[in-house]
């Protein structure tokens, strides 16, 4: 079995009066032990930054975690990339 891909969201925020460039990835993927994992990366655009693992049961627990996150995301000024 190899990793799968389920969700992939790339958000972005700048703000150059304040030197902020800052990205967050999300992504819900299939490990090899058959768990759902939401992946978090972050940082500074041009790092390689910080990355956190969860693992799910379901898929739907770990979409939920994602579309949570997601919004909060949006709500404190992150955009699509």
């Amino acid at each position: 079995m190899t990793n799968t891909t389920f969700m992939h969201v790339d958000l972005q925020r700048r703000n150059p009066s304040q030197n902020m460039a800052r990205f967050y990835g999300l992504s819900v993927e299939t490990d090899l032990f058959g768990l759902w994992v939401l992946t978090r990366n972050w940082g500074r655009i041009g790092s390689f930054g910080q990355s956190k693992c969860q693992s799910f049961d379901s898929s739907q627990d770990a979409c939920s975690a994602l579309d949570r996150l997601h919004r909060q995301k949006l709500k404190r000024g992150y955009m699509p990339v």
